[in-house]
């Protein structure tokens, strides 16, 4: 298929400027995405889309790698990129703009309960003694910003981060770094409760700090549990309010 016949949309200047090669990757996506360009179909050529876009052959080639990167097209040589034969198989990612429902919240905080069950049972079994003193020094900031009156959203990340960190597993704070501060779900979803809010899951936090440096695996787990369980609950009766 000719590419300038299906590429309609990826041909219209941009937007103000921000990040130029996402702009394009989301461009490019979105016409996957939508089936404006099907398998086999051919991009634009980078000439094409400099001109259309108003921008550099390096934001063009970066975009395509991203592209390649996740799945979506495949290159070749001197002929140029072509869309995936199956460009819904993308690697896994979580698009920080799909989280701003509470029920996306839930999905997710439903998998951080996966992993950091296991992280704070670990962490408890090996953490070393400056690791501890990480996770403590996590903790008393939290409570120096909710003394503030602040959301101690960075704070909250930090001290999970630090769990992480002390589990010895360098695959455990890498996947918290990969999901960010989008792990907070007052970050995306922002609920009543102000201080007496905080304070509780505060109170929760303390629970996992207490067990992870006594070295109690076992209550470590447990700790999280409750605190991942309780904060989805939370949420949920958020949902059920909003509906």
């Amino acid at each position: 298929m000719s590419s300038r016949r299906e590429a309609g949309t990826i041909l219209e200047p941009l937007g103000p400027p921000k990040n130029r090669t996402a702009e394009v990757v989301d461009r490019l996506a979105a016409e996957i995405g939508s089936g404006r360009l099907g398998p086999g179909d051919r991009l634009p050529t980078e000439q094409e889309m400099m001109s259309a876009l108003g921008v550099s052959r390096t934001v063009v080639r970066e975009a395509v790698a991203a592209l390649r990167a996740q799945g979506m097209v495949t290159t070749r040589q001197g002929l140029g990129a072509f869309v995936a034969s199956d460009p819904q198989r993308r690697p896994f990612r979580i698009d920080p703009e799909g989280l701003q429902s509470i029920e996306a919240v839930i999905d997710l905080m439903e998998l951080r309960m996966a992993v950091e069950i296991e992280t704070a049972g670990l962490a408890a079994e090996r953490a070393t003694a400056k690791q501890l003193r990480g996770i403590g020094q996590a903790l008393a900031a939290m409570d120096r910003a909710i003394a503030r009156d602040e959301a101690a959203i960075d704070e909250d990340y930090f001290f999970h981060r630090a769990i992480a960190e002390a589990t010895g597993n360098a695959q455990f704070p890498r996947f918290l770094e990969y999901l960010g501060r989008f792990i907070i779900p007052r970050q995306t979803v922002r609920i009543s409760g102000g201080r007496g809010y905080l304070d509780a899951f505060q109170r929760e936090h303390r629970l996992i700090h207490d067990a992870i440096r006594d070295h109690d695996s076992a209550a470590a787990r447990a700790a999280m549990r409750q605190h991942l369980l309780k904060s989805r609950e939370r949420y949920r009766k958020l949902s059920a309010q909003a509906t």
